[in-house]
């Protein structure tokens, strides 16, 4: 096998510039029809266990967040009691989907339902005129870093792969299919016959796909998105990771480590586009923008989060603005409640022939997708 990466790294962008949570659908009560929250429960439910398949014990090093308690903005899309009644649908979903195989959640217990948080806890960690109602749950997050660095690791010292670094793929045609391939820089082209090509790119996929005729048939939007993180202050108290719902909102996850991981949504994402394929937008910001997301995302958590408000900027450690392209199918931003944006089941692996492209939607899929494209590969042997 021979894996084309146009980096010097392989997951060296936007595969580390994200929060690495592995969804159990709970974000997702603006898709009512819970076929969201189906998807992500199987790719959840899949991916501890494909990567201590993969890694071994590995995976046991790689450091996990504190559970997420999810959070009802007073602005959300979907009042407390529909969030609320969604909550009792998932957990419902879980613990069937969980039944068979109960550790596979990083060993996690997934039978005990959301526990809603009493008036008293809530107004302790949150300003209670935004923070309507809170919720726990078992849903974590993994490090982003930790995990590439494992993954690369795993995927360079493996004899049956080979790695072609500073490789990019311009086209793909022909049955069987037929690969062309530029070399850093563009000095020239190769072109490569191989029995199966599949096409892993992020925000390069529908443009590949186009060529070897698999057009995307709907509209999409390329979203930039950036995040922070940093060390948090070792004598401030620190907040639960808290997400918020529904709608253009944001999160804070908490490391063992003290590392946290911030990003709100007007603070973050900085552009938008239609295009097949996006600008090359900067993983890491320039100034003045990269001080901007900083300060904005912390003033705009400050608001809600009592520990975040406690933080003096000034003093913070280690700080990290990375950001990246989010992919999905819609026409409309999630600050409007239809919009496509909030179902992420349309997603999975299509193949034409020989070509197999594969769209996870959220990194909780892709191990997931990856089985289900490795199995159908091997089927068509």
């Amino acid at each position: 096998m021979v894996i084309f990466e146009r980096q010097r790294a392989i997951l060296s962008r936007t595969a580390v510039a994200n929060e690495g949570k592995i969804h159990l659908g709970w974000m997702y009560a603006s898709d009512p029809s819970l076929a969201t929250a189906r998807t992500m429960i199987e790719g959840a439910l899949a991916f501890a266990p494909f990567l201590r398949r993969h890694l071994g014990a590995d995976i046991d090093g790689i450091t996990t967040s504190a559970p997420a308690a999810y959070v009802v903005h007073r602005d959300s899309q979907r009042s407390a009691m529909q969030v609320r009644n969604y909550f009792a649908e998932v957990h419902r979903l879980i613990v069937a989907a969980s039944a068979a195989r109960p550790h596979a959640y990083f060993g996690r217990d997934l039978s005990v339902a959301p526990r809603e948080w009493s008036t008293g806890e809530r107004m302790a960690a949150f300003d209670p005129s935004k923070a309507v109602a809170v919720f726990d749950t078992p849903e974590i997050a993994i490090d982003p870093v930790q995990l590439a660095g494992r993954v690369g690791e795993a995927v360079s010292l493996h004899p049956r792969i080979e790695l072609r670094l500073c490789h990019e793929v311009a086209s793909v045609s022909g049955e069987p299919a037929q690969t062309v391939i530029t070399t850093e820089g563009g000095e020239r082209e190769r072109r490569q016959q191989f029995a199966h090509v599949v096409n892993a790119l992020w925000e390069g996929r529908l443009a590949i796909d186009e060529t070897a005729g698999l057009a995307p048939g709907r509209p999409w939007l390329h979203r930039l998105k950036y995040g922070i993180s940093f060390r948090w202050p070792a004598s401030l108290p620190r907040s639960p990771s808290a997400t918020f719902v529904s709608g253009p909102f944001g999160e804070l996850v908490s490391y063992p480590d003290l590392t946290t991981y911030l990003t709100w949504y007007a603070s973050c994402v900085k552009d938008m586009t239609r295009a097949l394929v996006p600008p090359e937008w900067p993983t890491s910001p320039m100034e003045p923008m990269r001080s901007e997301i900083v300060r904005d995302t912390i003033t705009a958590l400050s608001s809600v989060v009592h520990a975040v408000a406690a933080i003096d900027m000034t003093s913070l450690t280690e700080v990290r603005v990375k950001g990246g392209p989010i992919v999905a199918w819609g026409e409309t931003d999630i600050d409007d409640p239809a919009s496509e944006l909030h179902r992420r089941y349309e997603i999975g692996v299509h193949s034409k022939g020989q070509y197999h492209s594969v769209d996870p939607g959220k990194l909780t899929m892709a191990p997931y997708f990856a089985e289900q494209c490795a199995s159908r590969i091997v089927a068509s042997a």
